[in-house]
């Protein structure tokens, strides 16, 4: 357990599971017509090994038909950045795809938890969704553009019926969301009490784009303007403290939020007890410590009606958005010699950035999603030169659906230049903020339970935590 202890404490200002029955994934394509069951672990955790014989989910370096992602360690241990990208998602053409951002002891492991999870979760919602909808025409699976073309005489029914698809695709990204929190706080084996990840995710059908996201992963859109020249589309918000709603909810739930001294610019959330954990989000999985106290896992939800303009979509983790403007990115992407080479190229020219910028600070976990909007790629050859070799690709497939040995995620995430990192000057300030996770090897998972973990202990820039909390005996039992 390290140095985290784990409360069963409930949450008043979280999304709270009531207990409804959810239907067995179906992980071909179509929907499932099953009668709804409450699922165990078991049954979920074999519902997980299917994940490896889906030949269009990748989450480990390479390429797809129509995206390429990429992710790179940092200097401060292991990568607790994870990522997905998921074609014929649900139905052909439809794609899923995923930055989820882990900080904590464990956040590496909760990273990839939910990166495994979340869409299998939003894919038995949408099945049960669909199973349930008794108005014809009127379902997930049919696209707004659709209807907006059977509607076109008739501007009311169109305006109803956008509303109404718009509404199904909330209400499963808000229970898919909520099932993925729920199932975390009851995982038998990973302990989330004071680790969490961040999650930005999007379902692409047609021509429409459904977007749910927590903390401050980050989506950004490349599209063309009149002029066409092209322009940054800030396609999520960061959802930090210090956000008049965010901070409000806090507040109400007696939670605090203030910055420290030395990093003003770093909104954090505290205990009303105690200054820890310092969280810089208002809303991820897992971080149960400060449920009660206004963090929640309830996503915002978008809908966006993609154009011809639009080119591509880039979904990072901080370690980009921290030294690369959403501008800069949206020119490396699409100035990359070839597709299936975008995200390496981006990762790339973070680093370097990270080295001229903050030479004092230890390089963040990086990871990148492209997502090409009109699901063209590269030539086998260019795929091939870029050093993304098939069996690398069948590697994703075939590598089990659980936590991979080796240590390919991990981070923390942010908006515009994110104020999570600190001048030449500030790294020489002593530190309250320290350091970040060393990641969690077998080591951590060993600690004692009375050491006091500092999560920025050693790591000269500003990170997801500040430390964890210390209970008393009295404080655990509440």
């Amino acid at each position: 357990m390290g140095g985290c202890v784990s409360t069963s404490s409930h949450s008043t200002c979280s999304s709270t599971s009531n207990g409804e029955t959810v239907p067995l994934p179906c992980l071909g394509i179509g929907f499932c017509r099953q009668k709804s069951a409450k699922r165990t672990f078991s049954e979920h955790h074999i519902a997980q090994q299917h994940l490896s014989s889906i030949s269009n989910r990748i989450f480990m370096n390479g390429k797809s038909q129509s995206s390429c992602i990429f992710t790179q360690q940092g200097r401060k241990g292991v990568n607790q950045d994870a990522m997905i990208v998921w074609e014929d998602f649900m139905a052909e053409g439809t794609i899923f795809c995923g930055v989820f951002d882990g900080h904590g002891p464990y956040g590496h492991l909760v990273s990839r938890k939910v990166r495994d999870a979340l869409p299998v979760k939003l894919q038995t919602v949408l099945n049960s969704i669909n199973s349930n909808q008794t108005e014809p025409g009127v379902g997930c699976f049919t696209t707004i553009s659709k209807r907006k073309r059977d509607s076109v005489d008739e501007p009311n029914e169109e305006a109803s019926t956008v509303e109404k698809l718009n509404s199904l695709w909330r209400d499963a990204f808000l229970k898919s969301y909520k099932a993925m929190d729920k199932e975390l706080k009851s995982h038998p084996k990973l302990d989330c009490f004071c680790s969490g990840s961040t999650a930005v995710t999007i379902v692409k059908q047609g021509s429409d784009l459904f977007m749910g996201y927590i903390g401050d992963s980050r989506a950004v859109m490349g599209s063309k303007n009149i002029d066409d020249s092209m322009v940054a589309i800030q396609l999520s918000v960061d959802m930090k403290p210090d956000l008049p709603r965010e901070a409000e909810r806090i507040n109400r739930c007696k939670g605090r939020v203030f910055a420290l001294e030395d990093e003003p610019e770093v909104p954090r959330v505290w205990l009303p007890f105690d200054d820890a954990p310092g969280l810089a989000m208002a809303r991820a999985f897992g971080d149960f410590c400060l449920k009660e106290y206004g963090v929640i896992s309830i996503p915002e939800f978008s809908h966006r009606a993609l154009t011809d303009r639009d080119q591509f979509i880039v979904l990072a983790s901080d370690g980009v958005w921290d030294v690369l403007s959403n501008e800069e990115v949206v020119e490396i992407v699409a100035s990359a010699p070839t597709r299936s080479s975008a995200a390496r190229i981006l990762v790339d020219s973070a680093a370097r950035e990270w080295k001229l910028k903050y030479p004092t600070s230890k390089m963040d976990d990086c990871a990148v999603v492209c997502l090409f909007l009109d699901g063209k790629m590269d030539s086998e050859f260019d795929f091939e030169e870029q050093g993304f070799t098939s069996a690398a690709i069948q590697s994703n497939h075939h590598s089990g659906s659980g936590l991979e040995s080796d240590d390919l995620q991990r981070s923390e995430p942010i908006l515009q230049r994110n104020v999570t990192v600190r001048s030449s000057d500030e790294n020489l300030k002593e530190a309250y903020a320290k350091s970040h996770l060393r990641g969690g090897g077998s080591n951590e998972c060993e600690a004692s339970e009375n050491h006091n973990w500092s999560g920025l202990e050693g790591v000269t820039r500003v990170n997801s935590l500040v430390q964890l909390p210390r209970f008393t005996d009295e404080r655990r039992d509440l």
